[in-house]
């Protein structure tokens, strides 16, 4: 796999969970970890239902699309609760899909929360994403790509820190826009 290879890290800025109506998501097209080429920004619903529609129009009419190997996801849900629909995101741009998670996620505890808000859908989306893998410090989803090339991006993209750098650098300007400064773990 080539070093410049063009990913696509995604992630959404803090916002405030009681009163802000849709959160900004940044997503930063890096070659490899080294090189950021360009940054796109669109907006979901907190909460909501909209951001595999969202993500899909965003990808599919940026200049970057045809050179695009692959899309990283900081977890598969923006704005709280608005979960990605990981295999339509797959499916409607025709580009691999990888679930970057820090930690195993708390199935038990999200179900419980969910069921507690009558949002069953957002259930089957989460079990419809697939099984959660450990591949070196972190937790991955994969939709259209297999574990080996999976490891292969992480390599080439894990350049400062376990965390793939399109992913760490949309966190921090994602906190920087939201917070006028970045903060926590990027």
């Amino acid at each position: 796999m080539k070093k410049e290879i063009r990913i696509l890290g995604i992630d959404d800025a803090s916002f405030d969970k009681f009163n802000d109506k849709k959160v900004m998501v940044i997503a930063t097209v890096f070659r490899g970890g080294s090189w950021l080429d360009g940054v796109l920004s669109t907006y979901v619903r907190v909460d909501g239902n909209n951001s595999a529609k969202k993500l899909i129009e965003m990808i599919n009419r940026c200049k970057f699309k045809p050179q695009l190997q692959c899309i990283m996801l900081d977890g598969i849900a923006f704005g709280g609760f608005n979960i990605v629909d990981v295999k339509r995101l797959n499916k409607e741009t025709k580009i691999p899909v990888m679930v970057i998670m820090r930690d195993y996620p708390d199935f038990k505890k999200i179900e419980s929360a969910l069921t507690k808000l009558n949002k069953e859908n957002k259930l089957k989306l989460l079990n419809k994403a697939g099984k959660v893998i450990k591949l070196g410090n972190i937790y991955v989803q994969l939709v259209g790509i297999d574990i080996e090339k999976a490891k292969e991006f992480l390599k080439v993209s894990c350049t400062r820190s376990y965390l793939p750098e399109p992913i760490r650098v949309a966190h921090l300007i994602g906190q920087g826009i939201a917070m006028g400064e970045s903060r926590g773990r990027a």
